[in-house]
């Protein structure tokens, strides 16, 4: 015994440089992630996508036929020329509606079919008639994300207002001295002809979180993942003799039994893919036993969250056997860190800036919200997020292994083991 108070410990300054260039980098590192990527949301929005549907039959005026629906999308479409906000993706109201049930709108407007008529009604409107203003709808989708069907809905009315006025200026030209015919109310609408209504465009169940559950469903497979797999990390280390396992005021300690790198992350996977079948039920089961949920296609929700938990605990047990101590930090990073900003469901991914774009191409849990939206709000469409989660994480999974094993072999033929032959305890072990 070396007769050292522990408390002087404190005063070595190795110990608080290795430890404040440690926890000083990851308040910088959080700090970044989730401010950074929030912080402007509208001012880095990019190519959101919303759909344009002109529905408008059009109608007979002064002997010739017009379309003012086609002038409201194509006032909107020039309007926007020049700049890369909005996508606006010009369709027919059955692919609109297919899109939105993808997620792959965050909004659309719609000229109704009766459009031009109802306009140009406003030109005959008799002195003692109350002229009838034509409608353009506005339609949400909250499952594809809150912030992103909120700036898809104010850059689309916005859109609708601004096409009225440039309409109405071209009516009130058109119309000259018969304007002093017209009542007073026809006059004012026709410089402003159409009302602007907002309605949801993909409905979700009531408790759907606001089109939110998926992402923290998700969030809880990988955390679960995670977490479970620094606690199997320790308990296979400490099943092997290679760690202490202190629980409460007690200190438990197994003989060793001597491990290549390799075999022991072998052993902590097939571990933690078989209680991934445990950790997936119960998830399920508190979410949407316990919770109430709104859970549509349960088998396949299962399924996924299982694999969803295997993956992201086999990834984290890779980075924590080939890190080693400051692996729990890259797991943290990883899966909690650079994942939520990226995950699209907070902030839509084109209203990231570009850095945030990058990560979000593989991120996992970006992948995972993916899968369990297209399970919990578009019926498991496969091109709704379902086919991308699972061959993302079929990839990460492959990565995973290679990276791992890869790493750990190498560690192990260059006879990096845990601890040295030489200095290990010549003791006989057998597994408890």
């Amino acid at each position: 015994m070396s007769g050292i108070h522990p408390v002087r410990v404190l005063r070595a300054k190795p110990l608080w440089i290795a430890n404040g260039v440690i926890t000083g980098v990851l308040a910088l590192l959080f700090a970044v992630f989730y401010v950074g990527a929030n912080i402007d949301p509208a001012g880095h929005v990019r190519k959101l996508p919303v759909g344009l549907v002109n529905a408008d039959e059009g109608a007979a005026v002064g002997g010739e036929r017009v379309n003012l629906g086609a002038r409201i999308t194509e006032s909107i479409k020039k309007s926007t020329a020049g700049g890369d906000t909005i996508d606006w993706q010009v369709m027919g109201e059955k692919e609109m509606r297919e899109k939105l049930g993808q997620g792959k709108l965050y909004g659309a407007l719609v000229v109704p079919a009766d459009f031009t008529s109802s306009v140009t009604a406003l030109t005959g409107a008799t002195t003692t008639g109350t002229p009838d203003r034509p409608t353009l709808t506005v339609l949400t989708n909250q499952s594809a994300g809150g912030l992103g069907s909120g700036l898809a809905r104010t850059a689309t009315t916005q859109a609708a207002e601004n096409a009225s006025l440039q309409v109405g200026k071209e009516l009130t030209a058109q119309t000259g001295a018969r304007q002093e015919k017209l009542p007073a109310a026809a006059r004012v609408l026709l410089a402003d002809p159409a009302a602007v209504t907002v309605e949801d465009g993909h409905p979700l169940d009531a408790r759907s979180g606001l089109g939110m559950t998926a992402f923290y469903y998700a969030l809880t497979l990988v955390v679960v993942g995670m977490l479970s797999a620094n606690v199997i990390s320790g308990q296979v280390d400490h099943a092997l003799g290679y760690t202490h396992n202190d629980m409460g005021p007690l200190r438990l300690h197994r003989p060793l039994i001597r491990a290549t790198r390799v075999q022991t992350l072998a052993i902590s996977s097939t571990l933690m893919a078989g209680l991934s079948l445990l950790m997936g039920s119960l998830v399920m089961v508190g979410a949407v036993g316990v919770m109430g949920m709104d859970a549509p296609h349960l088998p396949l929700l299962w399924l996924f969250s299982v694999c969803a938990i295997a993956v992201a605990g086999i990834g984290a047990l890779t980075l924590l056997a080939v890190f080693g101590t400051p692996g729990m930090l890259v797991v943290t990073l990883v899966f909690i860190g650079m994942a939520v900003p990226t995950s699209g469901a907070t902030t839509p991914v084109e209203a990231l800036p570009g850095f945030f774009r990058f990560l979000a191409e593989f991120e996992p849990l970006r992948q995972i919200t993916g899968g369990i939206r297209s399970i919990l709000y578009y019926d498991a469409q496969g091109d709704a997020g379902l086919t991308r989660g699972w061959v993302m994480m079929a990839v990460g999974l492959l990565v995973a292994v290679l990276f791992g094993f890869g790493v750990l072999g190498w560690y192990d033929r260059k006879g990096l083991h845990r601890i040295p032959a030489e200095t290990a305890p010549e003791k006989a072990a057998t597994p408890a």
